[in-house]
């Protein structure tokens, strides 16, 4: 099994809201680096750490999991998504994505701060300069400090 973190602005979707729904397409994503951890890395019943950007509090915040495979995210061929793609086809899709289901909600908000502050995570993809990804992978180590600071 592997991890990853998976990073959702909260206005725009939620802890709250994969909580309510349950299980959720992760739709969207238009970096090939991120769409192809989706496609190649992730797997059913991998690690999930769902992680609130851009927001007055930066951190994470729950637990899910992988449920599906990936398979071609259908807003790149919906004219009325801002997600659009009109270069994609349904022969050839370019994006794909893989759904999420929720797990937990954590006890607090383990912040970006904290993060930072943790010697043992410097080489955690999330705390590097100029990391924008809204995908990245997580160690084993990394996943098991993070969730301890919890």
């Amino acid at each position: 099994m592997r991890h990853w973190l998976m990073k959702s602005e909260p206005d725009a979707f939620s802890i709250d809201d994969l909580a309510r729904v349950g299980t959720e397409p992760w739709s969207g994503v238009r970096n090939y680096q991120a769409r192809n951890f989706m496609r190649d890395g992730m797997r059913p019943g991998d690690g999930v750490l769902f992680y609130h950007s851009s927001c007055a509090e930066p951190g994470v915040v729950g637990i899910a999991a992988v449920a599906s495979d990936a398979y071609p995210d259908p807003t790149q061929f919906d004219r009325k998504s801002h997600y659009f793609d009109p270069a994609s086809t349904q022969e050839t899709p370019r994006w794909q994505l893989v759904d999420i289901a929720f797990k937990r909600k954590l006890a607090r908000t383990i912040t970006l701060t904290e993060l930072k502050e943790q010697p043992r995570l410097e080489e955690f993809a999330l705390l590097r300069r100029g990391n924008r990804l809204s995908i990245l992978p997580v160690t084993q180590a990394q996943w098991d400090r993070i969730l301890s600071l919890e």
